[in-house]
């Protein structure tokens, strides 16, 4: 089944629906349909907390000109079948790496947003020889806003600076996922200290930041920058929490200097 995915502009990509079972969940990802880089590592997209790889779309759409692009709804959100229990993180990566055997792609470059960071990041560790790169977009959570209340009060303030669509995607995807198992698996992110296994990434890491996001200060961002042995630091000016969506043609191109062969 095939549907046609709205890009950034003018630009449109035909992205591919498909369903794939791994350990016994009917899993929905969008796969673009281009063979532009087949012989480069793939990218994949990793969604953060409540969304789906809705969201990832316009970045998709700039970076399947370079290279083959892969955006998975994980275990419980999307279209992916929903697991009665919602999955800590560990879990969700390994449903990730899982689909990532499953239908082939080898060595990849994981790209995450927000939660979705902390989800590649346990990915990274478990099977290194599956992950070439990171790419860690507004990486949560802030150990110094490690709280509920702080986090609510952040996104709260990060909601007027993002395109007037994003909020709108997010409610239905909230809604899909389900407001309980949204509220457990931010749960667990709270619980992951997630700065005390970046010393142990061995992958060079890109961290992203939009200047204008209120969730992930740049204190926070230059801590995970400078706790990963090999990570480096880059700011979009103008973009908010949701770098991927509100600012993806200038996240495309950062990515796309940071896969470029080292001379």
């Amino acid at each position: 089944m095939t549907e046609t995915e709205a890009s950034v502009g003018d630009r449109r990509e035909s992205l591919e629906s498909r369903w794939t079972r791994v350990n016994g969940l009917l899993l929905h990802s969008r796969v673009s349909n281009k063979t532009s880089g087949a012989s480069l590592p793939s990218v994949v997209l990793v969604h953060g907390l409540g969304v789906s790889s809705r969201y990832m779309v316009p970045l998709a759409a700039e970076l399947a000109a370079e290279r083959a692009v892969y955006a998975l709804d994980l275990p419980g959100f999307g279209r992916s079948e929903k697991p009665e229990a919602a999955l800590n993180l560990t879990e969700l990566s390994l449903a990730l790496v899982g689909w990532m055997r499953e239908i082939g792609i080898g060595r990849a470059v994981l790209l995450a947003n927000s939660i979705g960071c902390q989800v590649a990041v346990d990915a990274a560790l478990s099977c290194p020889e599956l992950v070439e790169r990171l790419i860690l977009v507004s990486p949560t959570v802030d150990r110094g806003a490690r709280t509920v209340p702080s986090q609510f009060f952040r996104l709260l303030l990060d909601i007027p600076r993002e395109p007037l669509s994003l909020p709108f995607i997010a409610l239905v995807d909230y809604l899909q996922a389900g407001l309980g198992r949204t509220a457990k698996t931010f749960a667990y992110a709270l619980q992951d200290l997630v700065e005390q296994r970046l010393p142990h990434v061995r992958q060079p890491t890109l961290i992203v930041r939009g200047n204008h996001d209120t969730l992930v200060s740049q204190r926070w961002a230059e801590e995970v920058a400078r706790l990963l042995p090999a990570g480096r630091l880059s700011v979009i000016r103008g973009a908010a929490h949701g770098v991927n969506y509100n600012s993806p043609r200038e996240l495309a191109r950062l990515v796309v200097d940071f896969l470029k062969p080292s001379p």
